[in-house]
């Protein structure tokens, strides 16, 4: 296979599985046994281009946030997002430096994929039978998605959509359309703090030379069109069904990378 049309489906596979809950660590991780594997650099990139993607879905929601904020609920709003992102970024830094982290081999991802998808399933139900339509987001709610976010790094193959999203929904966000807004926002700002943190790291370290830009490119593009329409599809799926076919869907690749892939891998 080419590089150009290896980039390409990586970026197309970055721009799938980034931001539904299915975890796009896993998915990387079985592309590059076969696509092989990409610098640091590369991997920042095409997840760039996620974070474009997610920001243009939500450009009229960030335009009306920003340009509202005289208005108490979007100032409330805002400041929730400011306090998720902000946990997140606190209790994240030290632990990234202090490198808390599971390697991002075979045995940790899918296990982490099998977990979370029993507990996807579990939380739905029970977030459902508390609180049937909860749309409220409560300063709890932003504490512990910021801490979701920071176990998802800590943890490869959770999926931060997917810790993010259902301990949302436990705490009280239960409508799943309101739950992954909040999150998807709170994203937004985690993942350029995260793309920019790393890029710094390897601009220090002179781990930005011998990249083949056209490859990027490509990569770039396509990680950010995909992601574009990904997230359109899930908000109006999740509108009428639940999380409960991704979960399925975790729980098999979670097995299937258990007993086909070398252990440690």
């Amino acid at each position: 296979m080419t590089d150009p049309l290896a980039a390409l489906l990586l970026g197309i596979l970055e721009g799938l599985t980034e931001f539904l809950p299915i975890s796009s660590t896993g998915h990387l991780l079985i592309a590059q046994h076969w696509l092989g594997a990409r610098s640091d650099f590369f991997n920042i990139v095409i997840q760039a281009g996620a974070i474009l993607a997610i920001t243009l879905v939500f450009r009229e929601r960030l335009v009306s946030l920003a340009t509202g904020l005289g208005e108490a609920r979007n100032r409330d709003y805002a400041m929730k997002l400011a306090v998720a992102f902000l946990v997140t970024a606190l209790v994240g830094l030290p632990v990234r430096l202090m490198g808390w982290e599971l390697p991002e081999t075979v045995t940790p991802i899918a296990w982490a994929l099998v977990i979370g998808g029993v507990w996807m399933i579990v939380a739905e139900r029970v977030a459902e039978r508390r609180s049937p339509d909860g749309t409220s987001v409560t300063w709890t709610i932003a504490v512990l998605v910021g801490l979701a976010q920071v176990v998802a790094g800590v943890f490869p193959g959770t999926s931060r959509s997917a810790a993010a999203i259902f301990i949302a929904m436990l705490a009280g966000l239960s409508r799943r359309t309101a739950a992954a807004e909040f999150v998807f926002l709170v994203g937004i700002p985690t993942m350029f703090a995260a793309s920019a943190w790393t890029f710094l790291e390897l601009a220090m370290d002179g781990g930005l030379g011998g990249e083949a830009w056209a490859d990027v490119a490509i990569a770039f593009a396509a990680a950010t069109i995909t992601g574009f329409l990904v997230v359109k599809w899930l908000l109006g799926y999740i509108e009428h069904h639940r999380f409960t076919g991704f979960a399925v869907y975790r729980i098999l690749l979670g097995a299937a990378l258990l007993l086909w892939l070398p252990a440690g891998d």
